[in-house]
C-alpha cells in the first residue's frame, strides 16, 4: 500500500479508531476516522476515501442506514464492515447492498490489513475496467464512417435511434457500400458493445458447411466432424449476431434459423441438447427479398422477422460530395502503411473520382486509391496514377448486350488480377454468378 491510498474508520470506539488508524499509517495510508455517521458524512463530502471501514452499530445513525447515505454521495465507495457476531446476519445483508467484505470484533488487524489489501485490488480493477469500456465506447463511434453529405447524416440519425435497443436491424444497399461498418457501428453504440459481434457471410458457405458454421455440431455428426464445435449462434451470447448476404440462405436453413431467432434455442447438428443464447441480430443484404418471397426463394416469415427496422445505405454515386473526404481518407490510410509521403490528390485526379460512376461503391474506389498509391511518385496522387477506367471510358467493339456484358467481366477479371471475391464485389454480383459468366463466355485466366 502507499500513501495514494487513503481510508476512513467510522466507529463509536476510540480506541478502536485510534489503533486501526495508527495500525495502517504505519502500513502508508492516509487515515481519517469518525466517531459517528454525522461526522463521517462530512469529511465524505470534504474528499473521496479509497476505503471506508463502518461500524456496523452505533448511537444516532448505525451503518446499514449509513452505508446507503455513503452510496448516494459516493456510487463507487469501498466500504468493509465492523461487526460483532451478533450482528453477522445483517452484514450479509450489506453485502447483498454493495458492501465489499466484513470483519467481526474484537478485530484481527493482520485480517483486517490483508481484506483492505484486496479491496485497494479490487477498486483498482474496476477503475482499470471502467476506463476499458470507456476507451472502447470512444472507438466505436458513428463519426468513424466517412462522408457527411444529407444522406449519410440520415444513415447517422438512424444508427443513433436503433443502437441503445435490441431491436433486429436489417441493412440494405449494394454491394460494396458498408454494410458490415454500419453494423459495427450499431454494435459499438449499443448495451451489447463489451461482448462480441459475430458475422456469418452467409453466401459465401454452401448449405451444409451454413448450417454447421450456424448451430456448431457434434463429434461424428457427419464425416469430418472429429470435435464438437460451437456455431457462431453460441459465440454471440451476449452479442450480436451479424448475417450478411442473408438474402443467399437455402429455405431449409432458413427453417431452422427462423426457430433460431425466435425463442433464441437452437440444437447442434447431430446433438440433443438443447441451447439457450441470447443475442441480438443484424442483417445485411443486397438483393431484392421482396422479389424473393414472390419467386419463392425466402420465406415470408422469416422476412418479417428480420425486417423491423431498415438503414438503407445510398451507393456512392448518389453522394459524391463524399468522394473527396474518402479519396483522402485511403489516401492517408495507404501512404501511412507503404511508407509514402503523400499529402494529397491532384485536383484532375480528383475531378476524375468525382466523375466516375462507382458501380463497386466505396470499396471500388478504396481498391483505386490503394493501386494509386502503390503506383504513385509523392507529393499527390495524379491523374495517370488512376486505373484508365476513371479516366476515359473505354468503348467496346460490337453492339450486342452479350458482347458487352462479356468485355467488361473480362476488363474487371484483369483489372483485379483474376481475384474472384474482389471482381464479384465490383460488378455487384455473387462469386457463384461470376463463375458461370466465366464459364458462359469461355473466359480464361492469363498464364
Amino acid at each position: 500500500m502507499n500513501a495514494q491510498h487513503s481510508l476512513l474508520i467510522v466507529d463509536d470506539e476510540l480506541i478502536v479508531r485510534d489503533s486501526l488508524s495508527k495500525w495502517f499509517h504505519e502500513d502508508g495510508m492516509i487515515t481519517g476516522t469518525a466517531e459517528n455517521a454525522a461526522e463521517a458524512l462530512r469529511q465524505l463530502q470534504a474528499c473521496k476515501w479509497d476505503i471506508i471501514l463502518l461500524d456496523m452499530k452505533m448511537p444516532g445513525m448505525d451503518g446499514i442506514e449509513l452505508q446507503q447515505r455513503i452510496m448516494e454521495i459516493d456510487p463507487s465507495a469501498t466500504i468493509i464492515f465492523i461487526t460483532a457476531h451478533a450482528t453477522i446476519e445483517t452484514a450479509v445483508q450489506a453485502l447483498k447492498r454493495g458492501a465489499f467484505d466484513y470483519v467481526t470484533k474484537p478485530v484481527d488487524p493482520d485480517h483486517l490489513s490483508h481484506l483492505v489489501q484486496n479491496a485497494l485490488k479490487h477498486r483498482s480493477l474496476l477503475g482499470e475496467n471502467v476506463k476499458l469500456k470507456e476507451s472502447i465506447t470512444e472507438f466505436f463511434k458513428v463519426d468513424d464512417i466517412i462522408g457527411d453529405s444529407p444522406q449519410m447524416k440520415k444513415v447517422y440519425d438512424l444508427i443513433q435511434t436503433v443502437a441503445p435497443t435490441d431491436t433486429t436491424v436489417m441493412i440494405r444497399g449494394e454491394s460494396g457500400t458498408g454494410k458490415e461498418l454500419i453494423a459495427r457501428a450499431i454494435h459499438g453504440n449499443s448495451q451489447r458493445r463489451f461482448f462480441p459481434i459475430v458475422t456469418v457471410n452467409c453466401g459465401a458457405l454452401p448449405e451444409g458447411l451454413l448450417e454447421s458454421e450456424l448451430f456448431g455440431h457434434e463429434r461424428g455428426s457427419f464425416t469430418g466432424a472429429q470435435y464438437r464445435r460451437k456455431g457462431k449462434l453460441e459465440l454471440a451470447d451476449g452479442g450480436t449476431l451479424f448475417l450478411d448476404e442473408i438474402g443467399t440462405i437455402a429455405m431449409k436453413t432458413q427453417i431452422d434459423l427462423l426457430r433460431a431467432l425466435d425463442t433464441k434455442q437452437f440444437t447442434r447438428v447431430g446433438g440433443n441438447e438443447t441451447i439457450t443464447v441470447d443475442f441480438r441480430v443484424i442483417c445485411a443484404t443486397n438483393k431484392d427479398l421482396e422479389k424473393a418471397i414472390v419467386d419463392g426463394t425466402f420465406r415470408e416469415d422469416l422476412y418479417y422477422r428480420i425486417n423491423v427496422f431498415t438503414v438503407s445505405i445510398p451507393p456512392l454515386r448518389e453522394r459524391k460530395s463524399d468522394i473527396p473526404l474518402i479519396a483522402n481518407y485511403f489516401m492517408r490510410k495507404y501512404a501511412l502503411a507503404m511508407g509514402k509521403k503523400m499529402t494529397g490528390i491532384a485536383a484532375e485526379a480528383m475531378d476524375a473520382l468525382i466523375r466516375h460512376n462507382w458501380p463497386g461503391n466505396v470499396r471500388e474506389l478504396e481498391n483505386a486509391i490503394e493501386r494509386a498509391t502503390v503506383v504513385g511518385s509523392p507529393p499527390v496522387i495524379k491523374l495517370g496514377d488512376l486505373p484508365f477506367q476513371l479516366g476515359e471510358k473505354k468503348k467496346h467493339n460490337g453492339g450486342s448486350l452479350a458482347a458487352t456484358e462479356r468485355a467488361c467481366i473480362e476488363e474487371t477479371l484483369e483489372e483485379h488480377h483474376w481475384n474472384i471475391s474482389r471482381s464479384a464485389e465490383v460488378l455487384g454480383i455473387d462469386r457463384v454468378t461470376l463463375y458461370h459468366k466465366i464459364e458462359k463466355y469461355g473466359l480464361q485466366k492469363p498464364a
